[in-house]
């Protein structure tokens, strides 16, 4: 059932928004998904680029509305101008590429491709395989054999830790983004991939849980954008404070409780992050034991969906309702940073 059915809000007011959200993103006058014949793309438009991130997030979101066209135009476009068959990240996609199809990167971003696993997996069990490129559980095993076994069975850097079983930043170095820790996936992975991974994943999902009860502040609920795998911030990069990636975090925790069952540390984490927002300026960057850094932020109705996400798991506590209302009367983003905003709308709806 849809949370905001538990709050109160009708079948039809609720079914009239997620065509809403559809239509904003993919087809109405400010979408960011644009076909050409076959292909298809969705356009960071904040950055001007194409990303790994928004075409895995365009292909779960086609998935969760049955829109295997789209998934499959989003598919070809990325297998076309993402997919790298050459070099150190053979059998990876590059992260960012111009709308024009040229490679801005050489590198890929883990997060894309735990994201395409998933979409393809959930697209093989609702549509079933076809041929090629189109056999989706083959592709999505064949990409998570290589997230695991590069560095060991085939050249290259795995793009999860095989020690702690924690997924790295980037593959070649050695701390994570706590929002790319998605233990509802793992789970997932953990029945389709190839039989000799599964075990792997699996003991993913369990310690994934215990990284975020110490990525996610005891006080706030907070975590920061880049940490060490203590969950420390990296007070020596450029990401140490919760911001735009952080958002995430909470939004995971709260699927992988519906999907799997809740966790009690994490949900007095999720109970703690609704308070501190009670509290404190949405509109603001902040290190995560809630020191205020500086203002404004990037994307505030991002934020507001991913705190409101948090209902789902906790609908008794206190501030859910107001998180919940709050959500529902905020609008989805229309100018040029509305691509991140409108995607973690879409998710925590």
């Amino acid at each position: 059932m849809n949370t905001f059915k538990k709050f109160g809000y009708e079948n039809e007011e609720i079914n009239s928004r997620l065509e809403n959200i559809w239509f904003e993103i993919f087809e109405g006058p400010n979408k960011f998904y644009f076909e050409n014949g076959d292909f298809a793309y969705i356009v960071d438009t904040g950055n001007d680029d194409v990303r790994t991130e928004g075409m895995s997030y365009g292909m779960l979101m086609a998935v969760l509305y049955d829109r295997q066209d789209v998934f499959d135009k989003l598919w070809n476009w990325t297998m076309k101008y993402m997919y790298m068959d050459y070099g150190i990240h053979e059998h990876y996609f590059a992260w960012s590429v111009d709308p024009s199809g040229k490679k801005n990167a050489e590198g890929p971003a883990p997060d894309g491709e735990e994201f395409f696993a998933v979409a393809l997996l959930m697209a093989s069990n609702r549509w079933g395989d076809k041929e090629g490129i189109y056999n989706y559980s083959y592709r999505a095993r064949e990409l998570l054999k290589y997230c695991l076994h590069k560095g060991t069975k085939y050249p290259g850097h795995s793009m999860w830790n095989l020690e702690n079983k924690y997924i790295k930043f980037v593959p070649e170095v050695e701390f994570t983004d706590p929002s790319y820790h998605t233990p509802h996936f793992y789970e997932i992975f953990s029945l389709y991939s190839y039989e000799e991974d599964r075990k792997f994943w699996k003991e993913a999902a369990t310690e994934s849980r215990l990284f975020l009860e110490k990525a996610l502040h005891p006080e706030t609920g907070l975590s920061a954008e880049y940490s060490d795998y203590d969950g420390n911030p990296m007070l020596d990069t450029e990401h140490p404070h919760f911001y735009s990636d952080s958002y995430r975090t909470v939004l995971n925790v709260t699927i992988d409780t519906l999907w799997n069952g809740g966790n009690e540390e994490l949900l007095k984490r999720l109970e703690r992050h609704q308070n501190f927002f009670m509290n404190n300026d949405i509109d603001a960057i902040y290190a995560i034991d809630g020191e205020f850094i500086s203002k404004p932020t990037l994307h505030p109705v991002g934020l507001v969906a991913t705190i409101a996400s948090t209902a789902a798991a906790i609908p008794e506590y206190k501030h859910s309702k107001y998180w919940i209302d709050r959500f529902w009367n905020t609008p989805l983003r229309e100018d040029d940073r509305r691509y991140y905003d409108n995607f973690l709308y879409a998710f925590s709806f």
